[in-house]
C-alpha cells in the first residue's frame, strides 16, 4: 500500500488558531454575522437571501464563501448556537426549507448529486457555530479539483446575485 501523500496547507494554522479564540469571545456584545445580515434592514437581493419561511422563524441564504453555485444555507433567526435548543415550530419549518432548497437546486442546476447537512460546533468545520445553519449544496463528478489546495481558491461560474435569481426562480410554489 502507498504512503499518504500530503500536501503542506500552512496558511491554515492561521485560520485554525484565529477560529478557536473567536469561538472564546462568543458571548454578549460579540456580533454573529447571521443576526446582523438578517437585521441590517438591507433587500434580499443584497443579503442574497433567497425565501424567508412564511411563520418568519426561518430563511434560506446563500453562503457568501459558496463550494459550489447555489451554495444555500437554511437558518432560524433566533440567534441559537445548538440543534437541540430549535423549539418545535423551528425544527419543523428548517426541515421544509431543507426539503425546498433541494428541489431548488436540483430545479436550477440539475447537480449529479447534493451534500445536505450541518457541522456542529468549530471543530466539525462550522464557520459560524453560535448560530444554527444548515447547507444544501449541489455536487458534479469533478467539481473538486487542485485550485482550493494549491491557490486557496474556488472557481465559481457566476457571481452570487446570478445565483440568487436562479435559486428565487426554482424555488417550489407552497413553500
Amino acid at each position: 500500500m502507498a504512503g499518504l501523500d500530503r500536501l503542506w496547507a500552512g496558511w491554515r494554522a492561521e485560520f485554525i488558531t484565529g477560529s478557536v479564540e473567536a469561538d472564546r469571545r462568543d458571548g454578549p456584545g460579540r456580533s454573529c454575522v447571521f443576526c446582523d445580515i438578517l437585521a441590517s434592514g438591507l433587500s434580499d437581493e443584497e443579503t442574497h437571501i433567497v425565501w424567508r419561511h412564511p411563520s418568519g422563524l426561518v430563511v434560506a441564504m446563500l453562503n457568501a464563501y459558496p463550494y459550489t453555485s447555489g451554495h444555500l444555507m437554511a437558518m432560524p433567526t433566533r440567534h441559537v448556537a445548538d440543534m437541540e435548543d430549535l423549539s418545535e415550530d423551528e425544527s419543523t419549518d428548517l426541515w421544509a426549507t431543507m426539503a425546498a432548497s433541494v428541489r431548488a437546486l436540483k430545479q436550477a442546476y440539475q447537480p449529479e448529486g447534493l451534500n445536505v447537512g450541518a457541522n456542529l460546533g468549530r471543530a466539525a468545520g462550522a464557520g459560524v457555530p453560535g448560530h444554527f445553519h444548515m447547507h444544501v449544496l449541489g455536487r458534479w463528478a469533478g467539481d473538486t479539483n487542485f485550485m482550493t489546495a494549491v491557490a486557496n481558491a474556488r472557481v465559481l461560474p457566476e457571481p452570487l446575485s446570478d445565483s440568487a435569481a436562479k435559486v428565487r426562480a426554482a424555488w417550489p410554489a407552497g413553500y
